[in-house]
């Protein structure tokens, strides 16, 4: 996992893209574009919401496509951080947890995001513990990937859920960020460094990659 090779070696590694992604035949510019932004060149990249989004099945029937509207970024908590990326699925970053593969989350902005299977209160719960680890206090900020009509989260009750959270009060929040399990995604760099500036509108930079 790239976390713990992160922990590990400090080498910077990617999270985007599946591989299978590649074989959409809609919807996938932004997928490329911001892939090869982030793994062929050097410069800062601004990450821009896209047009629309899409969880549907698109590998069964690459002709009948239902994107959805994309509203922008979503912001819970205002303010600005900078920090070293660290991220990807929220609930196997928690399986680091307790071992020496976990990544010091000092001086980090942390990109979450989850699949269908977190609910609400499974994500409220992860997220938490993910609070509780040594060196939380360290976070600088938070983007949280776009998440999966399955999964029942709505901004309201996600914006709840950050907001009851006290280690969270006075750090920067942006959600429904274009990566994760919806498509189409970034591509960024675990091991890299971001700046963010939750406001309306808001603005997350990729410094490093």
């Amino acid at each position: 996992m790239s976390n713990a090779i992160f922990a590990k070696t400090e080498l910077v590694t990617y999270s985007g893209p599946h591989y299978s992604t590649f074989g959409q035949k809609l919807y996938l510019e932004y997928t490329i574009d911001y892939f090869k932004k982030c793994l062929f060149s050097d410069d800062q990249i601004d990450l821009h919401p896209g047009r629309i989004w899409s969880d549907d099945p698109w590998y069964r029937n690459q002709d009948d496509r239902r994107p959805t509207s994309n509203d922008g970024y979503l912001t819970i908590n205002e303010g600005e951080a900078e920090g070293t990326i660290l991220g990807g699925n929220l609930c196997t970053i928690n399986l680091l947890q307790g071992t020496d593969f976990m990544p010091s989350l000092e001086d980090t902005i942390l990109f979450l995001e989850d699949d269908d299977d977190s609910t609400p209160e499974i994500f409220d719960r992860d997220l938490q513990s993910l609070v509780h680890q040594p060196g939380f206090a360290g976070v600088q900020g938070i983007a949280i990937g776009r998440f999966q009509k399955a999964s029942r989260m709505t901004d309201d009750l996600l914006r709840k859920i950050i907001q009851s959270k006290d280690a969270l009060k006075n750090m920067p929040v942006i959600a429904n960020v274009d990566f994760g399990h919806t498509d189409p995604k970034i591509t960024f760099p675990i091991g890299g460094r971001a700046r963010m500036r939750a406001d309306n509108p808001s603005i997350i930079t990729v410094m490093e990659h």
